[in-house]
């Protein structure tokens, strides 16, 4: 056992390079092994692309090899036609009869079904190596197909005393508009600011409220970081943001959750209305849509009334926050939130808290 924990260590070693690329495709690593010695190894390639058994299997230059080969890969292979043909036809196809597994698929179109083909085509199966890692690695996937919901990740930063934010309040006569620069105020340093951008590439979309878009104008891209913007869904349920604003410069796809009639589906290019009922669960209907998006992860970023409204449904699977220091006094109260502490971490002057929920 401790021969094939070594070998699906390293499936997950490359699955996690798939991260923020594959999705919706869940991060795959596969290692192919013979007589002790890794002869071919994969991980999933951008969505769209070879998935990582592929990848393995063609990396091998003697395939004659692969029939008294063991094939390692950390989840169930795919046992029905996508973008790309099955994975477990291809492992027949090269008779690899032993396949090492890290953990079932829990997509409906494959759950235990890429597994018995392989053994009905004389394969040996042994499943439910670093069952447990494997599962977390594709967190965001397993959530997705188990509750019917995106991975949701509540995210903020703080301050010693307590505070999301200081007081800051348009007035009537206040004109929303670019005119004015709105610009967010900053609790956490910059080496904090960067890993946030890192985490936005790394998830499908990422949710603000209207009065942090009004107040902060945020671009809610990857900016500081290289990979792929998150869609951008925004909160504004009568229609009120400056379609001048970031969110609604066309450069991201963005979803607007709304309960005005608008004759226009779209407000801009890339910019989609989807209609809410405002007056029931906010959080349990974005992410229905969310799910009939195929969307598997979602940032809540703000502000704080926001976040808020997804502890109080519970739906939150991780609580990301950041502790500045500095202090307001007095200011916008930080949302409260119960659940366990999985990690604390200094980032220079700023502490960084992991929470996941007690269940």
């Amino acid at each position: 056992m401790k021969i094939h924990e070594k070998y699906m260590q390293r499936c997950l070693t490359l699955a996690k390079k798939g991260l923020g690329t594959t999705r919706p495709n869940p991060m795959v690593g596969c290692v192919i092994v013979c007589d002790d010695l890794i002869i071919g190894e994969g991980f999933t390639s951008p969505y769209g692309g070879n998935h990582a058994e592929v990848n393995a299997i063609e990396s091998v230059k003697d395939k004659n090899l692969l029939k008294k080969s063991t094939l390692y890969v950390s989840l169930e292979p795919c046992s029905h036609q996508g973008k790309t043909p099955p994975c477990s036809d291809l492992i027949s196809k090269f008779n690899i009869l032993k396949v090492v597994i890290g953990v079932i698929d829990e997509n409906s179109l494959v759950s235990g079904k890429g597994i018995r083909h392989l053994e009905n085509h004389k394969c040996e199966v042994i499943l439910g190596v670093l069952e447990k890692e494997c599962g977390e690695l594709n967190k965001r996937f397993f959530t997705f197909h188990k509750k019917k919901r995106p991975f949701v990740i509540l995210k903020w930063a703080e301050t010693k005393d307590g505070f999301i934010a200081p007081e800051r309040k348009l007035s009537q006569d206040e004109d929303i508009s670019l005119n004015n620069n709105p610009k967010p105020v900053w609790i956490s340093n910059k080496i904090s600011q960067q890993r946030v951008h890192k985490w936005r590439s790394e998830e499908a979309s990422i949710l603000v409220g209207t009065n942090t878009v009004i107040l902060d104008n945020p671009k809610l891209d990857v900016r500081k970081w290289s990979g792929k913007n998150p869609i951008r869904l925004v909160m504004d349920n009568s229609l009120k943001i400056p379609h001048s604003f970031h969110v609604f410069d066309g450069s991201i796809k963005t979803l607007v959750f709304t309960s005005y009639k608008s004759m226009f589906e779209k407000v801009k290019e890339n910019v989609v209305l989807e209609y809410i009922d405002y007056s029931k669960s906010i959080p349990q209907q974005i992410c229905d849509v969310l799910f009939k998006y195929d969307i598997q992860s979602i940032i809540v970023e703000g502000g704080a009334q926001v976040i808020q409204s997804f502890i109080y449904d519970d739906l939150w699977d991780e609580a990301r926050i950041f502790i500045g220091d500095v202090t307001f006094n007095k200011g916008l109260n930080a949302p409260k939130i119960k659940g366990v502490i999985d990690s604390v971490e200094e980032i220079d002057s700023d502490l960084l808290k992991i929470m996941k929920p007690v269940n």
